[in-house]
């Protein structure tokens, strides 16, 4: 009996320790994610598709497709993703990973709140965010034992930087020329998107079909950690299956994947399954 209790004794305290955690991590997503909501720029401004008259040819066609002349300047938008996550190459499942993400585009701001099952009832939940100017990544495995904290450095910020613009093209309108994008031809299906936020400039090299959809970004160089290092090494994401989203043509379905020295490593994959604007 007294082995009985002992074990009803470490159970209850660990679904105490457990509650508490899981609401001081709810608590710490809800402030990431209202601090990008809340500075979001509410003025109202409309699309001139005169302004991308003078681009690369398929980045104008890009525009042309994906826009129409008139429609909201997107502020903000929110995502819902399905899809799933591997954590090392030599991995050939996929876990489960569902996700919800909050954009602001001026200034530039995300936080992308993902949970991946590990097995059924085991999680890893990971909130990843670029807020005033700064990278910032926390993971915690059943939302109580952290297991990343990683904030205040550079290579860190860039590749969040980088992230947002590679995943402007689910709310198009941020990636005009008016909201701070240069464009610069590579050839006649590709073109560098390049931005500056706070102290830090980074490009990527958007590819495009036929149609004028882009089908992939690209950079030789983005930071991954690697044992507690960041290491360039190139990096890409392909996008498809282009979907209506309030007048806008986005990419509903994206894999991205490191290009390591003898292969090639697909690790997140996600289907948007919502996406509101403001």
């Amino acid at each position: 009996m007294e082995i009985l209790a002992v074990i009803l004794f470490i159970i209850v305290v660990f679904a105490i320790l457990l509650c508490r955690g899981q609401s001081t991590w709810f608590q710490y997503r809800s402030i990431q994610s209202q601090k990008v909501k809340s500075a979001a720029s509410r003025e109202i401004r409309y699309v001139n598709l005169e302004e991308v008259k003078e681009l690369p040819e398929p980045v104008k066609k890009y525009f042309h497709l994906v826009l129409k002349d008139g429609m909201p300047i997107i502020n903000r938008a929110f995502v819902f993703q399905v899809g799933g996550f591997r954590s090392k190459p030599e991995m050939t499942e996929w876990s489960k990973m569902v996700a919800e993400q909050y954009f602001s585009t001026r200034p530039r701001a995300f936080v992308w709140n993902s949970t991946i099952s590990i097995v059924p009832g085991v999680s890893i939940s990971v909130s990843d965010s670029y807020i005033e100017g700064k990278g910032r990544m926390k993971g915690k495995f059943l939302s109580l034992f952290t297991i990343i904290d990683a904030q205040n450095q550079r290579e860190l910020t860039e590749g969040a930087l980088q992230r947002f613009l590679a995943e402007a093209v689910w709310f198009p309108t941020a990636l005009l020329p008016g909201q701070g994008v240069t464009w610069t031809a590579s050839d006649d299906h590709k073109a560098k998107a390049t931005i500056t936020d706070f102290d830090i400039t980074t490009s990527l090299e958007f590819e495009f079909n036929k149609k004028g959809e882009v089908v992939s970004v690209y950079t030789p160089s983005r930071y991954r950690e690697v044992a507690g290092k960041y290491e360039p090494t190139p990096w890409k994401g392909r996008l498809s299956e282009y979907i209506n989203a309030n007048d806008c043509l986005i990419p509903r379905d994206v894999e991205v994947e490191w290009h390591l020295k003898d292969q090639v490593y697909p690790y997140v994959k996600v289907s948007l399954r919502e996406i509101r604007y403001d």
